[in-house]
């Protein structure tokens, strides 16, 4: 299964986060799911993020997309932007989570 992943770089240091806007990092869903290279797997909230960030381009994210395809099996979807199915998704999955959880 494809991840939808968003890939923006941060505007104060030109790090690269991925974020993946369907999966969900709380159950409360105030955060996604995201990789930086330094630090790894988080929550992020996601319209913070988008705020302090601009998008990637394909030559600044590669070597990210290529760390999460290799040493994590990601089969990577890029996208530009979430989308309202995504935000749907999204709160499906967190529902989901908090049934298992309660």
């Amino acid at each position: 299964m494809k991840t939808k992943t968003i890939f923006r770089k941060f505007k104060d240091n030109g790090d690269i986060i991925a974020l993946f806007p369907e999966i969900p990092s709380d159950y409360e869903g105030r955060y996604c799911d995201s990789y930086v290279h330094v630090g790894g797997h988080g929550g992020a909230n996601y319209q913070l993020v988008i705020g302090d960030t601009v998008l990637a381009t394909p030559e600044e994210y590669a070597e990210l997309k290529r760390e999460l395809e290799t040493h994590y099996d990601y089969e990577i979807e890029v996208y530009r932007r979430r989308t309202p199915q995504m935000r749907d998704t999204f709160r499906k999955q967190v529902e989901d989570w908090r049934k298992t959880t309660t």
